[in-house]
């Protein structure tokens, strides 16, 4: 085993193992007051690993045999110190078809983009034309990783070498700013959070917290 291997290895454990013993899962807060929140959380999802961990994943655009889709924008989400807030404006505020259509292709598909703006959007305290302006400039923020691109082949790597890579490729991200979702020990989605006037990075352990915490997790490449 490479001494690289071996450093990402041990980070991994160190991390695994300052975790609280008592540490509680995000609670979510449906119908909070629309604009409280404290930061932003960009959700990219990584969707070879999407489309091969959800049981939906078949019904997706973003999934379709030969799209070659690597990482998509999933979401811009408020977010607080504690919790977050969900469903923020009344049922029934929509996304005007005009404005779906100026920003196609800033998410994998429109039914997303809607959703995302009913869930997190109606709580950021800004139209939807606002939102999905919010939701490009985030996207902007983040360069991602060259490897990704270059490889070819699945990988299987720790949660905390995926994290580094992208604090390599943002100056001024630390893996404290930022988690990796995973289901079924397969890379799913880096969650990189942003402060609330999208200026830069922020620490958020709650959300740090909240990461993948299952070991080596395969990097499956798209197709």
């Amino acid at each position: 085993m490479s001494l690289a291997r071996c450093l990402a290895l041990a980070g991994a454990w160190l991390l695994l193992t300052v975790l609280p013993a008592n540490a509680q899962p995000m609670q979510e807060r449906r119908g909070a007051p629309t604009g409280a929140f404290d930061f932003y959380v960009l959700a990219l999802s990584w969707s070879p690993g999407f489309c091969e961990t959800s049981a939906r994943g078949s019904e997706r655009e973003q999934c379709r045999e030969g799209s070659g889709l690597g990482f998509v924008v999933h979401g811009l989400w408020p977010q607080s110190d504690t919790g977050y807030p969900t469903f923020c404006e009344p049922a029934g505020r929509f996304v005007p078809r005009a404005v779906i259509d100026e920003n196609e292709g800033l998410f994998p598909d429109a039914n997303l983009a809607r959703y995302q703006w009913r869930k997190h959007g109606t709580c950021a305290g800004v139209s939807p034309s606002a939102y999905f302006d919010l939701v490009r400039k985030a996207q902007e923020l983040v360069r991602i990783p060259d490897g990704f691109a270059a490889a070819r082949t699945e990988a299987r790597v720790m949660p905390v070498e995926i994290e580094r890579a992208f604090a390599n490729a943002n100056p001024g991200l630390r893996p404290d700013m930022m988690a990796v979702s995973c289901g079924r020990r397969v890379f799913q989605e880096i969650r990189i959070c942003l402060e609330k006037d999208l200026r830069g990075f922020r620490r958020c352990p709650e959300v740090d917290r909240d990461g993948c915490r299952a070991g080596a997790i395969a990097v499956p490449m798209p197709r």
